[in-house]
């Protein structure tokens, strides 16, 4: 597994694109996608909705279990990836391209989040 060395990580296992005009792009990596199953549904947050940093904001579920989905920092949800909630395999098979959950306007974001060699070592992979 890699860990695109782009993005940022959280240690819920989210990732965090760089913000281009003031929006990240926020999904879940290939190792909790792979920990999680197969996702059969993804309930994300609405446009509009203001999410805080290290709080849940939606829940994804599998042929395992029902997990909940944390935002990487605070701020306001711009846009949610309808091609997921229509198709939530797409979290499995392409987990940092067309499997992103939302886009987020941050307004803050931790000091906590880290590479993705920290990432690497958190997760052991």
């Amino acid at each position: 597994m890699s860990n695109p060395q782009q993005l940022r990580y959280s240690k819920e296992h989210e990732w965090l694109s760089a913000a281009e005009d003031g929006v990240s792009t926020v999904g879940i990596t290939e190792f909790a996608a792979n920990a999680l199953g197969d996702v059969v549904f993804a309930q994300l947050p609405e446009v509009g909705a203001t999410v805080a940093a290290g709080e849940t904001c939606g829940e994804l579920e599998s042929t395992k279990s029902v997990s909940d989905l944390y935002s990487p920092v605070s701020g306001e949800v711009t846009e949610i990836n309808q091609d997921v909630v229509d198709d939530p395999s797409l979290v499995n098979t392409a987990p940092y391209e067309g499997g992103w959950l939302f886009k987020v306007r941050v307004s803050d974001a931790p000091d906590d989040l880290l590479s993705a060699d920290e990432y690497a070592t958190l997760s052991g992979n």
